[in-house]
C-alpha cells in the first residue's frame, strides 16, 4: 500500500495519525496540493490510498476507517455514526472557520461559526462514561475528530469558550504518539499558518452545505447537489439570447468532400484505432473506439469544425493467415469477406466516417516503406539477432499474439507473446513461462532469426520533448498519460519492426527480402494510407502539424503504439508528420461478471446487435451511458432495461413526447405564444447552465459526463410541466390559457435544443424529434456556438407535424431471454481448463471438483484472487458503498472462496457457524 500525503493538507494529519496509530505497513510519499496521484479523477484529492489491488481511496474518512479495519475489527454503528456527523456538520463548520481564520484574518468571528458543532461534541462527551467517544480506547471516530479540530483547537488565539468535556477529551488523544507526530509531520508546529497555502487553493465555502468529498462511485451530474442558484443576471442574459431567434444564422451545408484543411478554421483530424480484420468487433471494441470517436466527430461538425473522420480495417499478420487457414480461404478472401462485415456493422452502429478504408493497399506499401526508408537512412534502424519461439507442429514461426503463456512479472498465467493484460508489461514471446501455440497447444521450441530494430533509446530524447508539450497542452486522458510515463521510466528498448511471415508490407532491404514488417510498426501507418486513399492531398492533413489537431481513440491497450512507438518512427522519418495532440483512451468494457468471449457465446458482439430488436441508437444510448472513461465498466442487460425505461422513456421521451402532445391537443398543431415571467426566465437559465457543461465537457472529450447534462435538461423539463400543470390551465381563464401556451411554447423549444445535443449520441431520434416538431435545420448550427445559445427556434404560429413515441419499454421477459441468449454455454471442461478465477455457481464448482481433484496450481492463483477480492469488499465497506453493490462484492469472494477449497481438496461449504449472542 501506499499513502499520498501533502504537508499543510489538514486532511492529511487525520490519515498519518490513523496510520500511525494502527501500526500498519504502508509507504508514505509526500506530494504537493495540486498532485493528481487517482488517475480516474479530473481533480487533486489527497489524502489518496493506493490499495494492493490496484484500487484507490480518496476520501480522508474512508482511509481511516480501512486503516483501523485491516488491523482489527469493523467500525461499530456508533462509530460510523460520528464519522458522518464528523463529515456532513463538522467539516463544514471547520471549512468555513478556517476560511475566516487563515485568509480574511477574522479569528475573532471563528467560535460563532464553530459554537454548534462544539456544543453538541461537548454535551454527548458529558454524557459518556468512558474517556474516548466510543469506549475504553481510542477508535478510528476519535482519530478523525481529533484531527479535523487540531488546527482550531490548538491554535490559542481563537478563544473558542468553555467547551471542558472537548478539550479533555481532546488532550486525552493528544496523548498519543501516534497524534502529535502526524501534527508535527503535516504542520510542521506552524499553526494556521502551515495551512495557508492549502486553503488558498480551496474554493469559498458556502456557509454549512458543502460536503468533504461526493461518494467515490457517483459521476459529478448524479452528485445530490440540489438545485442550483439562478442568479437574475443569468435569468436576463439567457431570456436576451432566447429573443434572438434564428434569423442571423446560417443554413446547414453537406460536407464537400474530398475534406481538407483550411486557413482560419479549426482543422481536427479523428482517428479510431484500426479494428483487426480477422474477427467481428464486441460492444467494448464497439465503444473503446468507433462509437466514441464518432460521437466527438458528430459534435466537432456541430461546433462548426473543419473535421475529418478517418477509420478502416487492419488487414495483415498472423492472426489473418491463421483465420483463412481456419475457413479454407485465402488471407485476402479473408480480409474481404471480414472487412465487409466490419463496415455493415458500423453502418448499422450510424458510424459516420468520412473514409472507412483497409491497410492492405498498394499506398500502404508505398508510404510504410518510405517512412522505413528514411528511418534507415538517418540511422535509427539496428540489425539484431533474436530468438524466436517456432512451432514445429504448425512448421512456423509464431507471432506474438499467437503465443501464451506465464507472465514473467506477475505470473498472470494467460499472458499474450507481446503484453501480459493484467500487468500492462510488454514482454518478449520467449520470456514467457510455459509457452503454448495458441493453434495447436504444442509447446514451440527456441530459433533465432536476423530481425531490424527501431532504436527507441536513441528517440528517446525527441519523444521526451514532444510528449512534454503534447501531454501538457492537449487532452490526453490520465490513463494515457500514466501508461506512457511507465513506458518511459522504465527505460526504452530497441523494438523490432520485422516479422517472418508472408502476409504482410514486404521489407523492402535486400537483406531482409523474406520477411514482413511487424503489425505495430505497420499498422498505425494505415491511419496515413486510408487518408491517402481517401484524396491525393493526404499530406495536407499527415505532415501539416501547424494548422492540424490530431485526435486517437483507442482502449487504453493501445496506448503504448500510439504514444511511443508510432510517434519515434514518425519523429526518426523527420518529414514533418502531425503527431497526436489528443489521446484518449478509455478503459475495459465488460460483460456482466465476465469477459467478452465469441467462442463461448459470452456477449454481444457486432453482427448480433441488430438481431435483438433494440434500435442501434439505444445501443448506443446505454454504452455511451456507461463508457469506461475512468475505470473499467460493464455491459449488463438488467441495467441497460433500467437505463431504457427510466432514462430514454420516462425522462427523455416523456418530456419530449408531453411538450408536442399539449401543442397539437391544445393549440391544433401551432406554436402558441409566449409571455416570459421569472420562472420562465429561471428555467432558461438552468438549460442554458446545463448546455454550456455539456459543451465545456464535450471539448474535452468527457463523452459520458456531458450526457448527465443533457438527461438533467429533459429533468428540468418535466418539473416545469408538472409544476404549471398545462392540462389544467388550458380550461381556466385567458391569463390561465395564456399560461399554459408559454409553458407549451418553452418546452417544445426544450426539445429542440435537446434535438440537436443528442445528435451526436443518438443521431436518428435526433432527426425523429427535428421531424416530429418540423424544426428548421438552421436550429443545428446555431445551439453548440460559442459557449452555447438556446434560442427560441420555434417560434409563435410555427405548425409541427406529427407526434409520436420515440422510446419503447424495455420488458423484463425480454431482458431475461437476452440475456440467457447471449449468456453462453460455457461447460465444466472449459471452466477448468480457466485460469482466470471468475465466480461459479456452487454446482458448476462442484462439478469442476469433480473432475479435477486437488489442483495446487490453481489454488495458488485462487489465493491470490481471494486475497485481491478482500481488499476490493474492504474498500468497498470504508467507502460505505451501496449495500447493494457491497452484497454483489461479497458474493464473488464467497464464490471465489468455495473454488479455493475444492482447489485445494476441501469442502466447499461454509462450517456451520455458531449462533450469534443477542
Amino acid at each position: 500500500m501506499k499513502l499520498f500525503v501533502s504537508e499543510g493538507n489538514p486532511h492529511c494529519l487525520k490519515a498519518l495519525a490513523a496510520l500511525e496509530e494502527t501500526g500498519v505497513q504502508c509507504d508514505v510519499q509526500y506530494v504537493n496540493h495540486e498532485e493528481r496521484v487517482v488517475p480516474f479523477l479530473s481533480r487533486p484529492a489527497l489524502p489518496a490510498l493506493l490499495l494492493p489491488g490496484g484500487l484507490h481511496l480518496f476520501s480522508s474518512n474512508a482511509i481511516c476507517r480501512y486503516m483501523f479495519e485491516v488491523s482489527g475489527p469493523e467500525s461499530s454503528d456508533l462509530c460510523n455514526q460520528w464519522l458522518e456527523w464528523e463529515a456532513t456538520h463538522l467539516q463544514p463548520a471547520l471549512l468555513q472557520a478556517l476560511h475566516m481564520a487563515v485568509l480574511q484574518g477574522k479569528g475573532s468571528e471563528v467560535p460563532k461559526v464553530l459554537q454548534g458543532p462544539l456544543n453538541y461534541l461537548d454535551q454527548s462527551l458529558s454524557k459518556g462514561i468512558t474517556p474516548y467517544l466510543t469506549g475504553e480506547v481510542v477508535s478510528v471516530a476519535d482519530i478523525v475528530l481529533w484531527a479535523a479540530l487540531y488546527p482550531v483547537l490548538s491554535e490559542s488565539s481563537l478563544a473558542l469558550g468553555e467547551c471542558k468535556f472537548v478539550m479533555a477529551w481532546f488532550d486525552s488523544v493528544a496523548g498519543k504518539h501516534s497524534c502529535m507526530s502526524a501534527a508535527q509531520k503535516v504542520l510542521q508546529g506552524k499553526g494556521l499558518q502551515s495551512i495557508k497555502s492549502y486553503m488558498q487553493k480551496q474554493p469559498v465555502p458556502q456557509n454549512s452545505q458543502c460536503r468533504e468529498t461526493r461518494p467515490c462511485n457517483s459521476s459529478p451530474a448524479e452528485g445530490d447537489e440540489g438545485e442550483r442558484v439562478v442568479s437574475e443576471e443569468e435569468m436576463e442574459a439567457a431570456a436576451f439570447t432566447w429573443r434572438k431567434g434564428l434569423n442571423a444564422c446560417s443554413s446547414t451545408t453537406d460536407r464537400q468532400h474530398p475534406i481538407l484543411p483550411q486557413e482560419g478554421k479549426r482543422n481536427i483530424l479523428v482517428t479510431s484505432a484500426l479494428p483487426y480484420v480477422n474477427n467481428v468487433p464486441h460492444l467494448g471494441n464497439i465503444i473503446g473506439c468507433v462509437l466514441s470517436a464518432d460521437v466527438f466527430s458528430r459534435y466537432g461538425r456541430l461546433r462548426d469544425w473543419n473535421l475529418l473522420f478517418i477509420c478502416g480495417t487492419d488487414e495483415y499478420g498472423t492472426a489473418t493467415e491463421n483465420k483463412a487457414r481456419e475457413e479454407g480461404l485465402t488471407p485476402q478472401q479473408i480480409c474481404d469477406k471480414y472487412h465487409a462485415i466490419h463496415s455493415s456493422i458500423y453502418k448499422w452502429f450510424q458510424i459516420d466516417f468520412d473514409f472507412f478504408g483497409r491497410t492492405t493497399t498498394e499506398k500502404q506499401t508505398e508510404i510504410a516503406q518510405n517512412i522505413f526508408w528514411r528511418l534507415h537512412e538517418y540511422g535509427f534502424l539496428v540489425e539484431d539477432t533474436v530468438e524466436q519461439l517456432r512451432c514445429e507442429n504448425c512448421k512456423r514461426f509464431l507471432a506474438d499474439r499467437f503465443v501464451e503463456g506465464t507472465c514473467p512479472h506477475c505470473s498472470y498465467p494467460e499472458a499474450r507473446g507481446d503484453q501480459c493484460d493484467k500487468c500492462g508489461r510488454l514482454i518478449n514471446a520467449v520470456e514467457l513461462r510455459e509457452p503454448q501455440c495458441k493453434v495447436c497447444r504444442q509447446t514451440p521450441v527456441i530459433r533465432s532469426s536476423k530481425h531490424l530494430f527501431l532504436d527507441l533509446p536513441k528517440l528517446e530524447t525527441q519523444l521526451e520533448q514532444w510528449l512534454d508539450k503534447s501531454t501538457s497542452a492537449g487532452d490526453w486522458t490520465p490513463n494515457a498519460k500514466q501508461i506512457t510515463r511507465s513506458w518511459l521510466r522504465d527505460g526504452l528498448k530497441p523494438r523490432c519492426i520485422t516479422r517472418d511471415l508472408k502476409w504482410g508490407t514486404p521489407v523492402p532491404h535486400p537483406d531482409f527480402k523474406e520477411k514482413v514488417f511487424y503489425v505495430w510498426f505497420d499498422a498505425p501507418i494505415g491511419y496515413l494510407s486510408i487518408t491517402a486513399n481517401y484524396t491525393d492531398k493526404w499530406e495536407k492533413w499527415w505532415k501539416n502539424p501547424d494548422q492540424v489537431e490530431l485526435y486517437n481513440f483507442m482502449a487504453k491497450d493501445n496506448v503504448p503504439f500510439h504514444s511511443v512507438v508510432f510517434p519515434c518512427s514518425l519523429l526518426g522519418a523527420q518529414d514533418n508528420y502531425t503527431l497526436v495532440n489528443h489521446l484518449v483512451a478509455t478503459e475495459y468494457l465488460n460483460y456482466e461478471d465476465t469477459k467478452f468471449s465469441k467462442s463461448r457465446g459470452v456477449g454481444v458482439f457486432g453482427d448480433m446487435a441488430k438481431d435483438t430488436g433494440i434500435p442501434s441508437d439505444v445501443w448506443r444510448f446505454y454504452l455511451l451511458y456507461v463508457r469506461p472513461e475512468g475505470q473499467d465498466s460493464a455491459f449488463s442487460w438488467a441495467d441497460m432495461a433500467l437505463k431504457n425505461n427510466s432514462e430514454l422513456l420516462n425522462n427523455l421521451g416523456n418530456f419530449i413526447n408531453r411538450a408536442g402532445m399539449f401543442v397539437t391537443k391544445f393549440f391544433e398543431g401551432c406554436v402558441p405564444a409566449m409571455e416570459l415571467q421569472q420562472e420562465d426566465k429561471k428555467l432558461l437559465a438552468l438549460v442554458s447552465w446545463e448546455l454550456q457543461q455539456y459543451i465545456q465537457l464535450m471539448d474535452k472529450v468527457k463523452i459520458r459526463d456531458a450526457l448527465k447534462h443533457i438527461l438533467n435538461i429533459s429533468r428540468h423539463g418535466n418539473q416545469y410541466i408538472q409544476v404549471n400543470e398545462p392540462w389544467k390551465k388550458i380550461k381556466g381563464g385567458d391569463a390561465e390559457r395564456q399560461r399554459a401556451g408559454t409553458v407549451t411554447g418553452v418546452s417544445v423549444n426544450i426539445a429542440c435544443l435537446l434535438s440537436v445535443m443528442l445528435l451526436p449520441y443518438m443521431p436518428t431520434v435526433s432527426q425523429t424529434i427535428r421531424d416530429q416538431f418540423n424544426a428548421p435545420n438552421s436550429c443545428i448550427n446555431t445551439m453548440l456556438q460559442g459557449t452555447g445559445t438556446f434560442v427560441c427556434v420555434l417560434s409563435a404560429g410555427h405548425r409541427i407535424g406529427t407526434v409520436s413515441p420515440l422510446f419503447q419499454k424495455l420488458e423484463v421477459d425480454q431482458i431475461e431471454a437476452l440475456k440467457k441468449r447471449f449468456g453462453g454455454q460455457q461447460t465444466s471442461a472449459q471452466s477448468a481448463a480457466s485460469t482466470e478465477p471468475v465466480a461459479m455457481p456452487a454446482s458448476a464448482v462442484a462439478e469442476v471438483a469433480a473432475v479435477n481433484g486437488v489442483d495446487p496450481e490453481k489454488a495458488k492463483q485462487l489465493t491470490q484472487a481471494v486475497a485481491e477480492q478482500g481488499e476490493k469488499v474492504r474498500a468497498l465497506k470504508a467507502q460505505k458503498a451501496e449495500k447493494a453493490v457491497i452484497t454483489a462484492e461479497v458474493a464473488k469472494l464467497l464464490d471465489l472462496k468455495k473454488q479455493l477449497a475444492l482447489a485445494e481438496g476441501k469442502s466447499p461449504e461454509p462450517a456451520p457457524q455458531k449462533g450469534k449472542k443477542k
